[in-house]
């Protein structure tokens, strides 16, 4: 194991962690010169966190400077994406911590507490959103989000950005030099089960989905400015609408607006961060017939669209309750609207919200949570199981049923005309598996961490780890769409956040450190 090349390589991220920073410290300097109320306390929270960052980078990159450069084996690939992820975290928690540590018990003339710098002096809490932005979960701690400077509420929402595509991926793009040590950490860290390049170097493929992702990005601005909403706040909508992350700097997210141009903007984007981006280039060489063929894409919007339509059903005749406090009775018709915004914002991940799915008929939650666990298309933004994974489980199950009355039959399985082979099928099978004994036990571990904590009944506890593990967001009861995770003891809120870390990198990335033989050099 080189650890000289990644201490260095891990500097370099820490500096990239830095440059980002620079975005919304800019942005509250700004503010603060303004006479804005609490800029000041943010610039210096998050010109602590970018000093932070920077001096970690230089050190890193000090001390792993005699390093070999081009030694990254497989094992240097999988350490160097885990320790991305888990160190990254605790670089972009930095602003919150320090911001927490100076801001004031109680806001200019008001004598009520001020929540919010209370909730971030907490090292947990601080840890938790940003895991949470950096994973796309979007489960917050915030109990007023509006109450943030805005430069944070920006940091905030650009956790998600960068996490959407990956962060490690923008290193691979930006930093060419990996050579063939890029390829293994772009694979790792771009998990799923088709994972074939676009192009033939694996720079320009991480560069390709990376102005696939700002094309995105910049629409998505554009049409949420054209919908009404000011520069800020479609830019940080957008960071957690394409991202499929979920962060809103309002406390009644996209249900603030109560608009439903805004609404099917943010279900459209939703969808297109939901895609293979693959797909895309794809649409841009003028490969239609293989877009419109593509099993993964149509079994995706099959299940969307017909689990919105339960939904609707589900929801005609009853009163619906608007997260920023209106009451709706809703026909049929109605129903569309929040039905599609509910079913695809947890399909794909995002954990928006525009009414209270908590107090939902039974169906409808029923369905909403089945959404969660599916996901989105894999090579896509979102967490989840991934639908491709499901085509293939369901292929695998069909083809065992045939088998019981046509023994000698050998069918060879195929998705998109190329064949699945036994190893795939075990991948499949396995990760599957997998993932839902994980989410078991997150649901008994939350439980048993929370003795001593306030209480918390199994249906919270297990959608607590689900919506960690998928990364998904919202939960029901305890962590429905109205309420946060700050209730949680110090300890079960880093088991949530190993949880989300785990989902994001696809579980196996981060358990084969735990193999005794991986540390050796066998």
């Amino acid at each position: 194991m080189n650890f000289r090349y990644l201490i260095r390589q891990v500097g370099m991220l820490s500096l990239v962690v830095a440059i980002a920073m620079l975005v919304p410290l800019i942005y509250s300097a700004v503010q603060a010169r303004q006479g804005v109320p609490l800029e000041p306390q943010a610039l210096t929270a998050l010109g602590v966190g970018t000093g932070a960052a920077i001096l970690v980078g230089v050190i890193l990159i000090l001390a792993g400077r005699s390093g070999e450069l081009d030694s990254m084996g497989r094992r240097e690939a999988l350490l160097l994406v885990a320790i991305s992820w888990i160190g990254g975290s605790a670089l972009a928690a930095v602003p919150f911590y320090t911001f927490g540590l100076i801001a004031p018990d109680t806001l200019p003339n008001s004598t009520e507490p001020y929540t919010t710098a209370a909730q971030f002096r907490s090292l947990s809490n601080c840890y938790f959103e940003a895991v949470s932005g950096l994973t796309t979960t979007g489960a917050t701690i915030l109990s007023d989000i509006q109450g943030l400077p805005r430069g944070l509420l920006l940091w905030r929402s650009l956790t998600h950005w960068l996490g959407g595509v990956g962060i490690v991926v923008l290193f691979v793009a930006v930093l060419p030099m990996l050579g063939i040590g890029g390829k293994k950490l772009f694979q790792i860290e771009a998990a799923g089960p088709q994972q074939q390049g676009v192009r033939p170097r694996i720079s320009e493929t991480a560069r390709v989905l990376w102005v696939i992702y700002c094309t995105l990005t910049l629409a998505n601005i554009l049409s949420l400015k054209l919908a009404g909403l000011d520069w800020f706040y479609a830019v940080c909508h957008t960071f957690g609408t394409v991202a499929t992350g979920g962060f809103s700097p309002l406390n009644a997210s996209v249900g603030h607006y109560r608009s439903p141009l805004v609404d099917w903007i943010t279900i459209a984007f939703m969808v297109l961060g939901a895609i293979n981006f693959g797909l895309y280039y794809r649409l841009v060489n003028r490969q239609f017939g293989a877009v419109w063929k593509d099993t993964e894409l149509r079994v995706f919007l099959a299940i969307l669209i017909g689990a919105t339509i339960v939904i609707m059903i589900s929801l005609t005749g009853t009163t619906l309750f608007a997260t920023n406090g209106d009451e709706q009775a809703v026909g049929f018709a109605d129903s569309a609207t929040p039905a599609a915004f509910q079913a695809t914002s947890l399909m794909t991940t995002t954990g928006f919200a525009t009414y209270d799915f908590n107090r939902w008929p039974f169906l409808a939650d029923a369905i909403l949570l089945g959404l969660m666990l599916l996901g989105g298309c894999a090579g896509s933004t979102t967490g989840g199981l991934k639908i491709i994974r499901i085509v293939v489980a369901a292929k695998v199950v069909w083809n065992e049923v045939e088998r019981v009355f046509r023994p000698n039959v050998i069918r060879t399985l195929r998705v998109n005309g190329s064949p699945i082979d036994e190893t795939m099928r075990l991948a499949v099978v396995g990760y599957i598996l997998l993932l839902l004994a994980l989410f078991a036990l997150g649901s008994v571990g939350v439980m048993v961490l929370q003795t001593g904590g306030e209480e918390i009944d199994f249906v919270g506890a297990a959608t607590a780890s689900l919506a960690c593990l998928f990364n998904v967001g919202p939960g029901l009861h305890r962590v429905g769409p109205m309420e946060n995770f700050d209730f949680f003891t110090p300890a079960a809120k880093l088991l949530l956040s190993l949880w989300m870390i785990l989902g994001r990198l696809e579980v196996f990335a981060v358990l084969v450190l735990l193999h005794p033989r991986f540390w050796t050099n066998d």
